[in-house]
């Protein structure tokens, strides 16, 4: 594992994780005391930090990236080798919480941005059952790898959320990305909020904190 991880262990029994992925150039730190708040005693938090590289989009300057990107346009270029060695190292986190005895089952997966594009790629990638993937103010990347490339996850309850007035991940891509998903799952939920640029907000983390209270109850065995 060569990603940093910012760990918040449960506050009680631990039956349960969130595995929760920033944007480009954050941490886990930035999204983990927030995430904290919201969630239950039993539930362990993971918010890895991805490693420094040279971003294409921002002239090459480099910063935490899971992976490059070109462009924000339909016809961008798109880094397929580093999702899918991104999509790999996830997915070990994911089999080594597994090992330590959480059931992938009692594991939810997101993101924000390009946390969350890399969080909805992993999932209908990788053959371990989730118990939930959230994504907000993201995309879905090589998409025209799906649905071929699918190999589970594909009707796990899926969140996705998006601000009408996001400027850095087009709304239109958080569109496209819903109309994608919910032709193959009928637990996909896509949420708008009014006048939200490429940040969170009160409201939205309330429904995050609803989903995953539902997804990942404490009286589960």
């Amino acid at each position: 594992m060569s990603w940093k991880l910012v760990t918040v262990e449960a506050k009680a029994k631990h039956t349960a994780t969130v595995v929760f992925l920033h944007g480009l150039g954050d941490t886990g730190h930035g999204w983990s005391s927030n995430l904290e708040a919201i969630l239950d005693p039993h539930v362990k938090l993971i918010c890895p930090t991805a490693n420094n590289m040279p971003v294409s989009i921002n002239f090459g300057m480099r910063m935490p990236s899971w992976f490059d990107i070109f462009g924000l346009s339909d016809d961008a270029k798109e880094d397929t080798a580093g999702v899918h060695r991104a999509a790999k190292e996830l997915q070990a986190l994911i089999e080594n919480e597994v090992k330590s005895g959480i059931p992938s089952s009692r594991i939810i997966l997101g993101g924000f941005s390009q946390g969350g594009a890399l969080s909805l790629y992993t999932a209908l990638t990788m053959d371990l059952p989730l118990s939930g993937v959230l994504a907000l103010s993201s995309w879905l990347p090589l998409h025209k790898e799906l649905p071929g490339a699918v190999k589970g996850n594909q009707h796990v309850p899926m969140l996705q959320c998006h601000g009408d007035a996001d400027f850095v991940v087009p709304f239109m891509w958080g569109q496209k990305t819903a109309e994608f998903l919910s032709a193959m799952n009928p637990n996909h939920k896509f949420k708008t909020y009014r006048g939200l640029q490429h940040s969170s907000s009160p409201e939205e983390l309330e429904e995050v904190r609803a989903f995953i209270k539902q997804h990942l109850p404490s009286d589960s065995k």
